[in-house]
């Protein structure tokens, strides 16, 4: 029987420090594609996982925060892809200032509503251009890089989502 070669100490602090400086941002770039925090957790631990297990890829920290992301976000939609659905889960609504009233809170309530039931319309990379674009604030060229396409392809995906967002706006103002 051959042994299975451990990994050197110094390759598991740098696979440690990868992970711990990445966590965060990738969970939240993965639970903004798939609107869920329990998939959203599976899906980080996945493409960690993924991503560890290319180390040569690791060398360079910049492009390997890169290539995390871009690991990141085809995860997410390839989730999205094979249940054919967006899932939601329950914010606790908490109150932004203390003083705000139960007719602000219903207010801002129902404007997460109107937006949770306008990005169930997208696909899922309309839905992923357009959070990372927008709600990320990452330049089309980057996006493009995460999402593996053209930035002509990115344009042609926000300015997709922001049409049949605005017509679903449209229709709920009827």
């Amino acid at each position: 029987m051959s042994e299975a070669v451990q990994p050197s100490l110094e390759t598991v602090d740098r696979q440690n420090r990868f992970v711990a400086e990445h966590l965060r941002r990738i969970f939240v770039q993965i639970y903004r594609i798939v609107g869920n925090a329990a998939d959203a957790q599976d899906l980080t631990q996945e493409a960690f996982i993924k991503a560890l297990q290319r180390q040569d890829q690791l060398k360079d920290e910049q492009k390997a925060a890169h290539w995390l992301s871009r690991i990141a976000t085809n995860t997410a939609i390839d989730f999205l892809r094979r249940n054919g659905r967006v899932s939601f889960c329950e914010i606790e609504i908490t109150r932004e200032s203390p003083g705000e009233s139960p007719e602000q809170e219903l207010l801002r309530s129902e404007q997460r509503e109107y937006l949770e039931d306008g990005l169930r319309l997208l696909t899922p990379r309309e839905r992923a251009a357009l959070m990372l674009r927008d709600v990320e604030g990452l330049p089309a060229e980057e996006v493009a890089r995460l999402l593996d396409c053209s930035k002509a392809t990115v344009r042609s995906h926000i300015a997709n989502a922001r049409i049949k967002f605005r017509r679903y706006l449209e229709k709920r103002k009827r």
